[in-house]
């Protein structure tokens, strides 16, 4: 079983989604949860950028251990620099070096020819050397990159000492074959690689990101760049959650495994959304709200008699819990499981009164709650008029003059 590393970007990466700034505290508190998750390297942030990113980085370097704090840094010296100076303190330091290398960045965004990009590389990541021990180096926008230039770069990376290769697929723009081809590539035709471990980095603008993460370690890829609820630049990153989970479920697909705790995604997912105000959306996957929710009375009958018949991972070892919400796609089975659970208990004939009350309430409301249901189990008592009288004064279009008239002539 191959391990995969974890190399977590929440606090850059994650933190360039616009208005997901967090403050130092928040961002303390964060990388020491994901130290304490089993996150293996944590990109604390991009010291060149600001004073506050560059004293935060500081105090992660400072207090966080038992994970890699590695900073960002682009092939400038004085970027090395403030990245070396942030984490003279961590216990196990990396810098992350990178230059852009497909031609449309190289051409129009650095206006550099590939010869002076492989120069820059090599003494630029030779320098990062000689600040760390631990040095990363990234071909920004690899995916668009000449595969046969971007194995020279990787090449003189690794020559001027870099231990780990990374290969983004910055715009998003590959797909799983074609990135898990290019690693294969890769692991083919770069010299030394097989003194480097390779990494991979992959946003979400065509909603791959985590498909082709994981297709580039069905290739060979060592390493997996992701952040926290999946956010990040534009559409966001691959999510840690959704890589980590995918990798244990699947083990028998990919043969590989993360020494990521994924009991602690909860708690992670929750403190990361609190401190970005990024509400996580509903139907994401295994943080969202309805990730373990059924409300198809096919569904819930099925869960309720064997929770695998539709759920491929166990809700509480993601610190999570199946829920069966009842609205008019419910079925019997579970209304009358959840109408136990609170302690109601029914006649035949009051079972089938009930049901009736509830069918016609569940269409005029789209979540039937627990106190709903005591309701509706009072009013079916007193008859179908009393049931359907209190559905009409709980449905949304109800107004308070009509629920008044409603109520006087009762």
């Amino acid at each position: 079983m191959k391990t995969v590393r974890i190399f977590d970007t929440t606090l850059r990466d994650g933190e360039q989604s616009p208005g997901a700034a967090m403050t130092a505290a928040s961002r303390l508190r964060i990388a020491g949860m994901l130290a304490d998750s089993g996150v293996d390297v944590i990109e604390a942030g991009f010291p060149a950028a600001s004073p506050i990113v560059r004293e935060s980085v500081s105090q992660i370097a400072k207090k966080v251990r038992g994970a890699t704090i590695a900073a960002l840094a682009r092939c400038i010296q004085q970027d090395v620099d403030a990245a070396a100076r942030a984490l003279q303190s961590a216990q196990r330091p990396r810098i992350h070096v990178f230059l852009a290398t497909s031609p449309v960045h190289l051409r129009h965004k650095l206006r550099m020819s590939e010869e002076r990009a492989l120069s820059v590389v090599s003494e630029m990541v030779a320098y990062a050397r000689h600040r760390c021990d631990d040095v990363e180096f990234s071909a920004e926008d690899a995916t668009r990159s000449d595969r046969a230039f971007l194995s020279r770069v990787y090449s003189a990376a690794i020559a001027a000492g870099a231990s780990t290769i990374n290969v983004p697929d910055t715009v998003g723009y590959a797909t799983p074959f074609e990135l898990g081809d290019l690693v294969s590539y890769l692991r083919g035709s770069v010299r030394g690689i097989e003194n480097a471990a390779i990494s991979v980095h992959t946003h979400d603008d065509l909603g791959m990101a985590t498909a082709n993460a994981l297709a580039a370690v069905e290739a060979g890829a060592s390493q997996v760049e992701c952040t926290v609820n999946g956010i990040g630049e534009r559409a966001g990153n691959a999510a840690l959650e959704e890589v980590a989970v995918a990798l244990r479920t699947r083990r028998d697909r990919y043969g590989a495994d993360t020494r990521f705790d994924i009991g602690a995604i909860g708690k992670l997912s929750r403190a990361v959304s609190r401190a970005t105000r990024m509400p996580v959306q509903k139907n994401k996957a295994i943080v969202g709200q309805n990730a373990f929710a059924h409300e198809s009375g096919i569904h819930q009958d099925g869960v309720l008699k064997e929770r695998t018949t539709y759920e491929i991972v166990d809700p509480k070892s993601v610190g999570a819990a199946s829920a069966l919400p009842l609205g008019r796609n419910s079925g019997r089975h579970a209304v009358f499981e959840r109408a136990r659970r609170i302690g109601l208990v029914f006649d035949d004939d009051g079972r089938r009164r009930f049901y009736e009350a509830f069918i016609d309430f569940a269409q005029r409301k789209r979540t039937v709650r627990d106190a709903d249901l005591l309701a509706l189990a009072q009013a079916s008592r007193n008859g179908p008029t009393h049931a359907r009288a209190y559905a009409e004064d709980c449905a949304p279009s109800a107004s308070p003059s009509a629920t008044r008239a409603r109520a006087a002539a009762r």
